[in-house]
């Protein structure tokens, strides 16, 4: 099974981005099954239906979310809407609307995918329950179950928390992925018992711009220390960052991981 990943869209121009170069991808790679990474879609953070209607028209199977998927109100409904695959983390409180993991139908048997948040810089996480255990609790659920791949987001700002949890579930899952410091790093592998990692995947739109932000916005309130409204710019180059992960149905396990880039005009 060939599962995509592809890492935090940012708005408008991301959802643009993906609309453009997935058809094509999903030819060129022979995608069996499509992910992305859902909580920056709308400009000013979180999700729309109609964000989320038109990524799966253009092809996306399933979305992770973080710590901004609740940034619009108007999706909380959605949340509670099963038939739709949009995750937020599971460590979050039962208080929070949705779910943090689900389990798709593919041709090769069910597919577990779990959304899942790790630390983050200057945010009070004292009602979140560990992430570790959280996810211990849902592959105990999921035992009596025939999984032919599985994959954990793992979305934080610690580099050391996502490879120590590469290691802490390898050999149980198919893929752990990181996501949410936008930055794509060089480290993706297969783990000694198989199980595929990346410490962040990267994001998936506007070039030139600081973690998909106006570049200018953030210079300026780093130099004044005051407030700046972010803004996202509209068109302009923009880059396609994900992971192709090649699982072995037989076992669960990861064959492969391989960073996938594509550059485009917006």
């Amino acid at each position: 099974m060939k599962v995509l990943f592809i890492g935090d869209v940012v708005a408008r121009i991301g959802r643009r981005t993906v609309q453009k170069l997935l058809p094509d991808l999903r030819n060129e790679l022979e995608l069996d099954l499509i992910i992305a990474q859902s909580e920056n879609m709308t400009t000013g953070n979180g999700l729309t239906i109609k964000a989320v209607q038109e990524l799966m028209d253009a092809g996306v199977d399933a979305f992770t979310g973080g710590n901004h998927s609740f940034k619009k109100a108007v999706f909380y409904p959605y949340f509670e809407d099963h038939s739709l695959p949009v995750l937020r983390p599971a460590n979050y409180p039962d208080t929070q609307p949705g779910r943090g993991s689900l389990t798709l139908d593919t041709p090769y048997g069910k597919f577990l995918l779990v959304s899942i948040e790790g630390s983050r810089y200057n945010a009070d996480q004292s009602e979140q329950s560990h992430p570790l255990k959280t996810v211990d609790e849902i592959l105990e659920r999921s035992k009596g179950e025939q999984i032919a791949g599985s994959l954990i987001d793992l979305h934080g700002d610690l580099t050391s928390e996502k490879v120590a949890a590469g290691h802490y579930f390898d050999g149980r899952v198919s893929a752990v992925v990181g996501t949410h410091t936008h930055v794509p790093t060089a480290d993706a592998r297969v783990l000694p018992k198989g199980t595929a990692h990346i410490s962040d995947v990267g994001m998936t739109g506007p070039d030139n711009t600081v973690l998909g932000v106006k570049k200018e916005i953030i210079i300026d309130r780093w130099l004044e220390n005051a407030p700046r409204r972010h803004e996202v710019p509209t068109s302009g180059s923009a880059t396609l960052n994900a992971v192709l992960i090649d699982i072995d149905t037989k076992t669960g396990l990861a064959r492969s991981i391989e960073r996938i880039e594509r550059q485009t005009e917006i």
